[in-house]
């Protein structure tokens, strides 16, 4: 199954997507009745939307009206009716014009087309369905071997080694559909997650490389604010100088802890692939600790979540110097660093240049391994 990291988230000329466009949502599936529905559920800045229609011989419809880009909504089937929920569901984008889905009894399976957006969507579906398909084979491999064996480190490294090919398969696939499709509104969404793991040398030629109707989105204006951020945090750059509180309210500076490797480590006590990887970064710091290496974890919880914060830290046993100004995705350290999606880090030599990115599973010890030699 594909790795999750937890992220902030048709083309038509670029004066028609600061107009109103009416869409039309209509399908079948089956031949279901009451008390059966489909829910229609999106975001328009931070208000959440849900509509919901009782399936009729199948069929049900939604109409609405959005302003600006296409709106990434997700639908939801509910044989029962009693409430949305994401076991049988079909991601699709709201723009101007018909989407109609087709040919399935349930949603998860069936076919989109009708607009730009969603056509586009589809096809970029097609090109990542190889990796998909790894991932899938992997993680029906890792469910497979008995406990024992998941968790030696042999098997582990193994599973981490066949995971970071399969995302590198993702990634190649990804940059060329965006290559291939400048004009398409789906090569600007994906470029912002394919900026994820990419450095800045790799980013900035497919955002140049998209047409003036798609950089003068929304979506494209906001790339376009971005993309100096992310130089400042490319591979070689000195990173970002920041201040910013500890668990006992004492102000920190990035420049205090030079002359030694820091890993900033971007995290969250909500966020589950966080969790689920600390104990890899706690393996490295605890094997690390004794050389010129240390650790800044940056926390991006919630406004009041102090106490949930501290507890993770505690639980996790995350013994090295954590920061946070609590305020979610608007926290000032990860606008700093362009972070739209953790777990994310950056390790950074004793002059404070960054020298890696984003380093995984067995990666950062590793990395740690190549810096000091094998202790």
């Amino acid at each position: 199954m594909k790795k999750i990291v937890l992220i902030s988230l048709a083309c038509l000329p670029a004066f028609v997507f600061a107009q109103d466009s009416k869409y039309t949502v209509k399908g079948i599936i089956g031949t279901y009745n009451a008390p059966a529905k489909v829910y229609l559920r999106y975001r328009i800045g931070k208000k959440v939307k849900i509509d919901s229609v009782i399936l009729k011989n199948g069929n049900f419809q939604f109409t609405g009206t959005i302003s600006g880009d296409p709106v990434y909504a997700n639908l939801m089937f509910n044989a029962k009716g009693t409430g949305m929920n994401y076991s049988d569901y079909k991601s699709i984008y709201l723009e101007k014009g018909t989407i109609t889905i087709t040919g399935a009894d349930l949603l998860g399976s069936a076919k989109v087309s009708g607009t730009k957006a969603n056509e586009d969507n589809v096809r970029y579906e097609d090109a990542l369905k190889p990796a998909n398909d790894a991932y899938d084979a992997l993680d029906v491999k890792k469910k497979s071997a008995d406990t024992t064996l998941q968790k030696s480190e042999s098997f582990q490294r193994e599973n981490n080694k066949a995971e970071k090919e399969i995302a590198a398969q993702e990634a190649e696939a990804s940059k060329k559909f965006i290559q291939e499709n400048p004009d398409s509104y789906i090569s600007l969404i994906k470029l912002d997650g394919y900026a994820y793991s990419a450095d800045y040398v790799d980013i900035a030629p497919l955002f140049n490389g998209l047409s003036d109707n798609i950089k003068q989105t929304d979506a494209g204006k906001k790339f376009a604010e971005r993309l100096p951020k992310l130089k400042t945090v490319a591979l070689g750059a000195t990173a970002p100088e920041f201040a910013e509180a500890d668990t006992s309210g004492k102000i920190l500076n990035l420049s205090s802890f030079r002359g030694k490797y820091v890993l900033i480590d971007f995290w969250a006590s909500w966020c589950g692939p966080c969790r689920e990887e600390n104990p890899n970064v706690v393996k490295a710091f605890n094997h690390y600790k004794g050389q010129k290496f240390t650790i800044i974890g940056v926390s991006l919880d919630r406004p009041g979540d102090k106490a949930k914060w501290l507890a993770a830290i505690h639980k996790d046993g995350l013994n090295w110097t954590q920061v946070s100004d609590l305020n979610f995705w608007d926290s000032k350290v990860p606008a700093q660093y362009a972070v739209r999606g953790i777990p994310q880090n950056f390790l950074l030599d004793p002059e404070g240049k960054i020298i890696a990115k984003n380093l995984r599973g067995d990666d950062l010890e590793d990395k740690l391994e190549e810096l000091f030699g094998k202790i």
